[in-house]
């Protein structure tokens, strides 16, 4: 009997919200126009550190068509933006990250007025009539740099630049291991910060309705409940039932949109307090001053080897560039990741050390991963390294150093419990699809051609989520249909 299997494992799913992309029919948040709507301006620092004074505020005020103009004075009853992580054993030094700066900047780009106007037009007028007055002040660009002994301090109230001190792993034993071992390799490296780079870039339409005493804001999320939740019990301090958060179409969001800004809270705020819609759409400059960066970790990795090329311990030191505040999970990314440096590899001891430093630049937080690739970068760069300084191929000392199958479940020197794993069968079976003995071949051509070809690998293990599960609604109707309730949502990021 010939049997179609509907929904059987391995079966291709239909997505069906593209007909509506493909068509140009997509709605985003700069689409969404109340009637009534005024527009929204952020002013930015132009300097990395500096004290600020705003002359004209009342001037600027009665220019025509301004309908609002927010300072940190206008914003005082504000909480700061939260950053609600904690490290094992760790200490975390958290200053104040407020919605708008008051009296001192601590990056390009840090926001110290909010501008509601007619139009767009208008509050650009606005802001190029605000009268500035900064004194300059001493600033620091880089992890290394922020932790050097006389670098200029991002904090003064704080002891130095250093936002943290987090260590996993047993250092007596790895340092024991380094002491007795035959070949150590080490390499020093940069994962440089990156700036994320969405379809569309972050907005926010925020609109009060006066008799239910209820905001309503249309954002461009990665997660429409975590933003109310953070708004409402930490920047606002309203319940949640006076706010409603819906998030639209969203093109693109690599962990950048998954967080609380400046921008939703005075938007919130500016709604209330004029009693019309009021909506701000960063310009793709704005984004690249305003928004969470990623990465900027430079690592220090030594492994230690014995006479059978055998991995006896890992020793790890990144200092991650947090940048000027901290943002809501960015202590915990490079953290999360070292826990992924041993990845697949037999490491019984490691030492791993991570240390955050305030700089005077755009805070880093969750890209893309959010601390596992960079973990894997560390691991496959040390192994091609040592693979060199022994003379070995880097698929050899890498197969004679993966975790065999018959040892799952594996716990790792940082705690993590692998169940189950062929990595050599996996890696040969890739070396095969590539034609890896056929790379000779292929490089004589190349060369004969005038041209440039190399070959490399690289293995990866993910450790994805750690957000707890997805609660979900089942309903069964009257008619046999089931309807279901998911905070799921279709982002464009591919």
């Amino acid at each position: 009997m010939n049997m179609r299997i509907q929904f059987g494992a391995g079966q291709p799913v239909r997505r069906t919200e593209d007909a509506a992309f493909l068509r140009g029919a997509g709605r985003y948040v700069a689409d969404v126009a109340p009637e009534g709507a005024l527009a929204a301006l952020v002013v930015r620092s132009p300097h990395a550190h500096a004290r600020f004074h705003l002359r004209n505020i009342d001037e600027v005020r009665a220019m025509p068509g301004v309908r609002l103009v927010l300072t940190a004075a206008e914003t005082s009853d504000l909480g700061p933006l939260p950053c609600n992580v904690a490290l094992p054993g760790t200490d975390i030094a958290k200053p104040p990250y407020p919605v708008l700066a008051r009296d001192v900047v601590r990056h390009v780009g840090d926001a110290i007025a909010f501008i509601v106007a007619d139009t767009i037009e208008l509050t650009k007028d606005a802001a190029e009539a605000l009268s500035v007055e900064w004194d300059a002040l001493a600033h620091v660009v880089g992890g290394e740099a922020a932790l050097a002994p006389g670098a200029p301090l991002v904090w003064p109230d704080l002891n130095g630049n250093v936002a943290f001190d987090a260590r996993i792993g047993d250092a007596e034993k790895t340092s024991a291991a380094f002491a007795g071992a035959a070949h150590v390799a080490s390499l020093k490296l940069v994962n440089q910060r990156i700036v994320s780079n969405y379809l569309d870039t972050r907005g926010v339409v925020a609109e009060y309705d006066k008799a239910a005493d209820r905001i309503t804001l249309t954002l461009s999320s990665q997660g429409s409940h975590a933003v109310r939740e953070v708004l409402c019990q930490s920047v606002l301090r309203i319940p949640r039932e006076k706010m409603r958060v819906i998030t639209p179409d969203v093109g693109g969001g690599f962990g950048t949109k998954l967080f609380t800004y400046r921008e939703y809270a005075l938007a919130a705020v500016a709604a209330r307090t004029l009693g019309r819609p009021v909506k701000w759409i960063a310009d793709r400059t704005e984004h690249f001053l305003g928004d969470a960066q990623g990465r900027d970790n430079i690592t220090t990795a030594r492994l230690a080897l014995d006479a059978r090329h055998r991995i006896l311990a890992l020793e790890v030191d990144t200092i991650a560039d947090m940048g000027a505040y901290l943002s809501g999970f960015a202590p915990y990314i490079p953290f999360v990741g070292a826990n992924m440096l041993p990845g697949v590899y037999d490491i019984p001891v490691c030492h791993i050390r991570i240390r955050g430093a305030f700089t005077n630049t755009v805070p880093v937080d969750a890209y893309r991963g959010a601390g596992r690739p960079e973990a894997a970068y560390v691991i496959e760069r040390l192994m091609d390294a040592a693979a060199r300084d022994l003379g070995l191929a880097p698929d050899a000392l890498r197969r004679k150093n993966f975790i065999k199958p018959k040892a799952m479940p594996y716990t790792t020197a940082t705690g993590k419990t692998y169940d189950s794993g062929e990595f050599a069968a996996h890696m040969a079976r890739a070396q095969e699809i590539a034609d890896w003995k056929g790379f000779g071949r292929r490089l004589a051509a190349s060369k004969k051609a005038g041209k440039l070809r190399g070959i490399g690998l690289a293995t990866y293990i993910e450790a994805c989520g750690s957000n707890g599960p997805e609660t979900a609604n089942l309903k069964l109707e009257q008619d046999g249909g089931v309807t279901v309730l998911i905070g799921s949502q279709s982002r464009s990021e591919e």
